[in-house]
């Protein structure tokens, strides 16, 4: 768990009823520079109570937590704790939910069969105020009408104009990065080198005017690429 020789990381509470799994995410962070759990919770209750005490960067929730549901927490602990990011972490897709979800304001809503290197990219780009929405959930969002995303095929237009200088390569790496696919996935998949991926990926944060291939991927679903 972080001390006080921590304060610069960010400071994450983790809430979900799986044991190994909270052990596995706690496990992933515990060598990060910039990443500590700070607290673990495995029912709803409890994550109130040490979220409000702690009042830690960013949460990584479960949505069901045996005593009360992941939204309701957030509920309950919004106005006293206004500055905590909430990470929905689950392992399915409900359409409610995740509109509800996205209109209660939470930064990320992800699958938890996503990879180790792509969740510490989006908790710290989360820490720094992204927002980052699966790309299952982002078709859901769009088929709801619900304005939260932006229509395909009019956004992809627009990037397409606005980022003309990426070339087709490069926009084929772009979705890759949107799945969450590490350097080496793209490079098995599109049959190139792995230093070959890595460049292409530098060449997409640096023309898309980003920080990192997190928030590349995060720029590319807002403006419809995916």
């Amino acid at each position: 768990m972080c001390n006080n020789f921590n304060k610069d990381k960010t400071r994450v509470i983790l809430v979900d009823d799986h044991k190994l799994f909270r052990c596995g995410i706690k496990s992933m962070f515990d060598n990060s520079d910039s990443i500590c759990v700070v607290a673990e919770a495995e029912c709803g209750k409890d994550g109130i109570n040490k979220i409000i005490a702690q009042n830690p960067d960013v949460v990584l929730l479960d949505l069901e937590l045996g005593d009360i549901n992941g939204l309701e927490l957030i509920e309950k602990v919004s106005e006293k704790c206004p500055n905590v990011k909430f990470i929905i972490l689950t392992s399915h897709i409900n359409e409610h939910v995740v509109a509800k979800a996205m209109k209660m304001g939470i930064y990320a809503y992800i699958l938890k069969d996503i990879n180790s290197e792509m969740l510490d990219m989006i908790v710290k780009s989360v820490s720094r105020g992204a927002m980052w929405i699966d790309n299952k959930a982002v078709q859901i969002l769009r088929e709801m009408n619900t304005n939260i995303v932006p229509v395909v095929q009019t956004s992809r237009q627009n990037f397409r104009s606005k980022h003309a200088n990426l070339t087709a390569r490069e926009y084929e790496v772009l979705k890759l990065v949107v799945d969450g696919k590490s350097n080496q996935q793209i490079a098995n998949e599109l049959h190139i080198s792995e230093h070959t991926s890595k460049a292409h990926v530098c060449n997409i944060i640096q023309k898309l005017v980003v920080d990192d291939r997190t928030q590349a991927a995060v720029k590319a679903i807002r403006e419809g690429i995916v």
